[in-house]
């Protein structure tokens, strides 16, 4: 995978010493509590699960993780976990930016990194992703990015008392 970059970011692959500034971009992620499924006492994930779980993705053919960097700081997270299992082995996906560097496009070159390396691996088919009803931005690129709704689990999340958040199921074949 190469370094991509503009004026303003670097997206390149992840290294291991990308490990904490990951992990304090998802909690501060989980802390927001706007975008995310996992409240803040339910984030359990230790630096070192972390470092696992980076360390397994580095080895993997069917996953990556790639990061946005400014200034020589992670701000934006994306990446493609195969499930382990054969006949779902061809799909995943995930992604996180830091709320100071939202529509920025950094969403967008994330995206756009990471359907090039899915397109350069044989076995991954499609790219797919689950992304809460009420994150419109999000929802707005990945339709830009030619992904299509392909369903909706209604009210999957409780955010309050009374709230309810559908999860938009999203897919794009490559």
């Amino acid at each position: 995978m190469s370094i991509v970059q503009n004026d303003n970011a670097l997206i390149r692959p992840v290294r291991l010493e990308d490990v904490d500034a990951i992990w304090e971009l998802e909690r501060e992620i989980v802390r927001e509590g706007e975008y995310f499924i996992a409240v803040s006492e339910e984030f359990d994930k230790t630096v070192e699960q972390q470092r696992e779980w980076i360390s397994r993705v580095m080895e993997s053919e069917r996953e990556t993780v790639l990061v946005a960097e400014i200034d020589g700081g992670v701000v934006g997270v994306i990446g493609f976990s195969s499930p382990n299992r054969k006949r779902l082995a061809h799909t995943g996906s995930m992604m996180m930016i830091s709320k100071d560097h939202r529509s920025k496009g950094l969403g967008k070159m994330l995206l756009q990194e990471l359907l090039a390396w899915a397109e350069q691996h044989p076995l991954i088919e499609k790219v797919s992703l689950g992304v809460l009803s009420t994150n419109h931005r999000a929802i707005a690129l990945y339709k830009k990015m030619g992904f299509v709704e392909e369903g909706r689990k209604v009210k999957e999340f409780k955010m309050s008392e009374n709230e309810y958040v559908d999860d938009v199921l999203m897919y794009k074949f490559v």
